[in-house]
């Protein structure tokens, strides 16, 4: 190969690996939305509490998938599928909030390191834990998305940004509620076998 093409003057069809270089971008900047009627400091804000709904909402996600590995007991097929469905519809959620925030032109938080820095949600320990419990650090962990997400909704839509308003009334806060509904009636403590007959009696 000539010296030429080792440098990268003429095209070559050798890889050129192990590459660094500067970032193009700094994380917590955004770029110039030419396309977006919106100010520089609106898009820095609301890309800064998107960046954290999506640190958030990657932890649930993740949650909710060692849920669904880790499940046992009687109700382990229904929960099995449920954790693995609710799994499904966060990673959608993630990848809106993610490209939200790059049309907004900023930087989606990406990596779990990161991610486990900024998020606010209780970390669970490594192993096994009851059903119950893994049901109620689930829906803990709904309830900081469902706070923020109203919160976050009014500001933006004061802000202008309708776009984000959207976006986390529709697709996060709804989905997040619709889920926390599902995992809640799980908890509820109703007998399997025999009715209350006690109860029934009670109520009389």
């Amino acid at each position: 190969m000539s010296k030429k093409s080792a440098s990268g003057s003429h095209p070559s069809a050798e890889p050129r690996v192990h590459q660094r270089a500067r970032e193009i971008q700094q994380f917590g900047t955004v770029t110039h939305a030419f396309s977006l009627d919106l100010e520089e400091p609106v898009r820095l804000e609301m890309t800064e509490q998107l960046n954290q709904m999506l640190a958030d909402s990657m932890t649930l996600r993740d949650l909710y998938k060692k849920s669904h590995w880790q499940v046992a007991g009687p109700t382990f097929y229904q929960l099995h599928l449920l954790f693995d469905k609710h799994f499904d519809e966060q990673v959608e959620i993630v990848d809106s909030i993610a490209e939200r925030i790059q049309l907004l032109g900023g930087l989606a938080i990406a990596m779990a390191h990161d991610v486990a820095e900024t998020t606010r949600i209780e970390r669970p320990p490594k192993g096994r834990e009851e059903v119950p419990v893994q049901i109620s650090r689930l829906l803990d962990a709904h309830l900081v998305i469902i706070g923020h997400c109203r919160k976050l909704a009014d500001r933006a839509a004061k802000l202008g940004d309708q776009g984000t308003n959207d976006l986390v009334v529709s697709d996060v806060l709804r989905t997040n509620e619709l889920q926390s509904w599902f995992l809640s009636e799980h908890l509820v403590n109703e007998p399997l076998v025999y009715a209350d007959q006690e109860g029934s009696k009670a109520a009389d």
